[in-house]
């Protein structure tokens, strides 16, 4: 996957625009951040797992709050490459709704929708 920004333009896009704009959580363990998710309205805008975490269930727990917070649906983009990610959400329940080229993306990397809507 091409990477549209460095580590400092993600932190510091994350700090003044992604963080702000929505309901942010944060998993710690032994003092240190280990994930976080971000709400957007009915966007699940940011889920993201320490790699050293994954497996643990606090994915599980992210999305298991983010269904909790937005009972009538929820929607999100991962990209194609990232079939670990494809593979969780389905077994979460998203189904998927759109594939983009990934024109519309500053990485320039073709995504999927994935929606969820309760039974």
């Amino acid at each position: 996957m091409r990477r549209a920004h460095s580590d400092a333009e993600v932190r510091e896009f994350f700090q003044y625009v992604v963080v702000p704009r929505g309901s942010t959580w944060i998993a710690e363990a032994a003092g240190e951040t280990v994930g976080m998710m971000v709400l957007d309205g009915d966007e699940l805008s940011q889920l993201y797992l320490d790699p050293a975490w994954r497996g643990r269930g606090i994915g599980d727990r992210f999305v298991a709050l983010a269904k909790e917070r937005s009972p009538q649906g929820l929607w999100l983009r991962t990209f194609q490459v990232n079939a670990p990610a494809q593979r969780f959400y389905a077994r979460h329940g998203f189904t998927e709704a759109e594939r983009t080229d990934g024109s519309g993306n500053e990485e320039r990397e073709p995504d999927i929708r994935y929606v969820w809507r309760p039974a």
